[in-house]
């Protein structure tokens, strides 16, 4: 209940001002690239001075999405301050706009804040099952507290023709305002977790501040989770690039503690009380293991900075996901479990998309053929220009070189890989592709000016 008054009858209040600041917004064809064509143009893009807008905390800005395959509607469902900001305070408009979603902070007509991302709901959205039923997921935005009112808009991407929008790009679902002196806006204490550096390079604002998350480990077990930790980092960093560009992350641990070891593997009929509630057999997948309740995530994390998150799954079981700017997480015990954990960060931190094609998934033709995807390593040489064009040599290749191989997106047909093989294909593939690095150096330069 006391969370009621940020719904504001459904978005009903929207204030003039704020539509007249969406109307009025940048170009944004003319000013940002989705899919830079070479390295020379990629830019950087740099909003105003952060102390004229932020403080130096963050807001959580949380929200339910529902709806069915068909249509979706967002709802706000609390604000809350929380610790330091950890995110560049350069780099504050989204250059890339990768991402089902696109959240955007607005001040009167100026942009002063925005970041792309996806979710599980969206995912489920393309299931057989959202063609039969309804369901509402919650969902979890962070950005730098505002030291004013401002209007925040949240937009769906637009998935085909003849849609409002056009089509792989962007259409509003939601927006408020925020007055962040309102003394709804939660200042709940965060959980008092130990937190253990890992890694330091230098100031969070500065730095990729990759953040591990324990998910069933018992109070007695946390130092096997720190030792799990050290050995993902290891692993992450012993791959290029990430092996070159070690010195632009910050990495620690927080310590959730869960009154059980493991997570649920409902088709096997085991449930664990666990603090995150993680779980296998996600849309009826096996191997697919998620968070559906991002609120679990969101209330665990508050007393901690960070950029982007990994859980680390107390489980021997196969198995893992990742959401691009949402989570990524994943099994400690299993064989695979470092391999898995450098594919699904893929997802989560750079927005890399799958580029297999022949294991079972729950999704239906997740990608229109008619458009370009968001993903920058795969295409539908819709807009092959802003890809990897620039990478390709010659009208053919072989399996190791970059160039265009057919199938990927979870569709053998009209989706296209850069190259035979990858991590984001396989977990044998001997590093990722050209392409994938080159959109994870891009990712990494965003976070570190």
């Amino acid at each position: 209940m006391k969370h009621t008054i940020f719904i504001f009858a459904a978005a009903a209040l929207i204030l003039a001002s704020a539509v007249r600041a969406w109307a009025q917004g940048p170009d944004y064809d003319t000013q940002f690239t989705s899919g830079p064509d070479s390295e020379q143009d990629f830019v950087i893009s740099k909003s105003a001075d952060y102390d004229t807008w932020f403080t130096s905390d963050r807001l959580r800005v949380d929200f339910i999405l529902a709806g069915d395959a068909d249509s979706q509607q967002a709802y706000l469902s609390g604000l809350r301050k929380e610790c330091a900001w950890a995110g560049s305070r350069e780099s504050l408009i989204d250059p890339f706009r990768y991402g089902e979603y696109m959240f955007e902070v607005w001040s009167g007509d100026t942009l002063v804040y925005s970041k792309g991302f996806s979710t599980l709901f969206q995912e489920w959205r393309t299931t057989p099952e959202a063609r039969e039923v309804s369901r509402a997921y919650n969902q979890s935005v962070w950005m730098p507290f505002p030291k004013n009112e401002v209007c925040i808009i949240l937009s769906e991407r637009v998935k085909e023709a003849g849609e409002s929008g056009a089509a792989g790009g962007f259409r509003e679902i939601f927006s408020c305002t925020v007055d962040p002196g309102n003394a709804l806006v939660s200042r709940e204490a965060a959980p008092d977790y130990a937190i253990t550096p890992l890694l330091v390079s230098g100031e969070m604002g500065n730095k990729v501040d990759l953040l591990f998350v324990a998910e069933g480990y018992t109070v007695g077990q946390m130092d096997k989770f720190h030792k799990d930790c050290r050995k993902f980092m290891e692993y992450l960093f012993s791959m290029e690039p990430y092996k070159s560009r070690m010195d632009d992350f910050n990495v620690s641990a927080v310590d959730v503690v869960s009154p059980e070891q493991g997570t649920d593997i409902p088709d096997l009929g085991i449930w664990k009380h666990t603090a995150l509630n993680s779980h296998f057999y996600t849309f009826y997948i096996d191997r697919y293991l998620t968070v559906t309740d991002y609120k679990s995530i969101a209330d665990n994390v508050a007393g901690v900075p960070f950029d982007v998150i990994f859980i680390v799954v107390n489980e021997e079981k196969y198995g893992g996901g990742g959401i691009y700017n949402s989570y990524a997480l994943g099994t400690s015990g299993d064989g695979l479990s470092y391999q898995v954990f450098a594919h699904e960060f893929g997802h989560s931190f750079a927005g890399l998309g799958d580029e297999y094609f022949t294991s079972d998934v729950a999704y239906e033709n997740y990608y229109n053929t008619d458009i370009e995807p968001w993903e920058p390593n795969i295409t539908t040489l819709k807009a092959f220009e802003g890809k990897w064009k620039d990478m390709i040599d010659s009208g053919e290749w072989d399996e190791g070189q970059v160039g265009i191989h057919e199938g990927g997106g979870y569709m053998a047909k009209g989706v296209y890989r850069s190259r035979e093989d990858c991590r984001m294909r396989t977990n044998t593939a001997p590093d990722f592709c050209p392409v994938c690095q080159r959109a994870i150096n891009r990712m990494i330069d965003y976070y570190c000016r």
